[in-house]
């Protein structure tokens, strides 16, 4: 089994940014892609951004293209989210996932516990 702690969440401004980190626990960190989730009060819980396993391929929602980045470092086992040019419509709990499948992810089979952005206008 593999455990994720989100750290690096909070309140910031709009044109802001933020970087949120996961690791990891776990002896294989590169057999998974990883991915970063967002879920907002009356919105359904989207994928904001996803790596593969060594970071080769990775995936962008329209929405945060151009201001966000996923990175991983393998060694530490953690994966980042650097987010920049904030929005209010950025708010949302953020959840970091890890998946076992091919590519960027299908079915995520572990989540961490999710931190709180808020974004100021």
């Amino acid at each position: 089994q593999v455990q994720l702690v989100e750290s690096g969440g909070g309140l910031v401004q709009a044109g802001g940014s933020l970087r949120l980190c996961c690791a990891a626990s776990g002896r294989t960190f590169s057999s998974y892609a990883m991915a970063w989730f967002r879920h907002a009060p009356g919105k359904e819980r989207e994928r904001v951004v996803a790596i593969s396993g060594y970071g080769v391929y990775t995936y962008y929602a329209s929405s945060v293209k151009g201001r966000f980045t996923i990175s991983r470092d393998n060694a530490k086992n953690t994966v980042f989210l650097h987010m920049n040019s904030l929005k209010p419509e950025d708010t949302a709990v953020y959840y970091c996932a890890a998946s076992k499948g091919a590519g960027l992810g299908v079915i995520y089979d572990y989540w961490g516990q999710g931190t709180q952005v808020t974004i100021s206008s």
